[in-house]
């Protein structure tokens, strides 16, 4: 059935569809901003800064099973000062956006994730031959 009589078009209905691809289209063709997926994703990087904030206004490191298995191993022992620098150290690192960082204190190393706070290992540098640190993204000497 022809929904046209000569160059007129025959209902409402089929008036709005032929309008509303013909918008449709040109919206597509002259959008250039963000799609969907981009708000989205800038969405998700908000809330990893509110939980960065969060992460910075609670106090203290954690150790990771791993850690400690280290210190007891390497016969490490920490004093009060330099548990200290050692947060010190962390802070440095979580103000400057490192997220995986070696905290250097003395003759002390540690890789410290620091979006949980959490000391990952634990080495004595005299005890290091190599001195190689893998998977960090910066490093913080105190």
């Amino acid at each position: 059935m022809n929904n046209m009589i000569g160059n007129n078009i025959a209902s409402i209905e089929k008036m709005t569809d032929i309008i509303g691809k013909k918008n449709s289209d040109n919206v597509d063709k002259m959008y250039n901003g963000k799609t969907f997926a981009d708000i989205y994703n800038q969405k998700r990087s908000i809330e990893e800064v509110i939980s960065d904030s969060d992460i910075k206004s609670s106090k203290g490191l954690k150790f990771s099973k791993h850690a400690g298995e280290r210190l007891e191993q390497r016969d490490i022992r920490l004093s009060d000062e330099q548990m200290t620098r050692l947060e010190e150290g962390t802070e440095k690192a979580i103000l400057k956006g490192i997220k995986e960082s070696l905290v250097i204190v003395d003759d002390l190393s540690f890789i410290v994730n620091t979006r949980n706070r959490t000391v990952i290992t634990a080495m004595d540098q005299n005890n290091n031959e190599d001195n190689i640190y893998t998977n960090i993204d910066g490093a913080v000497i105190i």
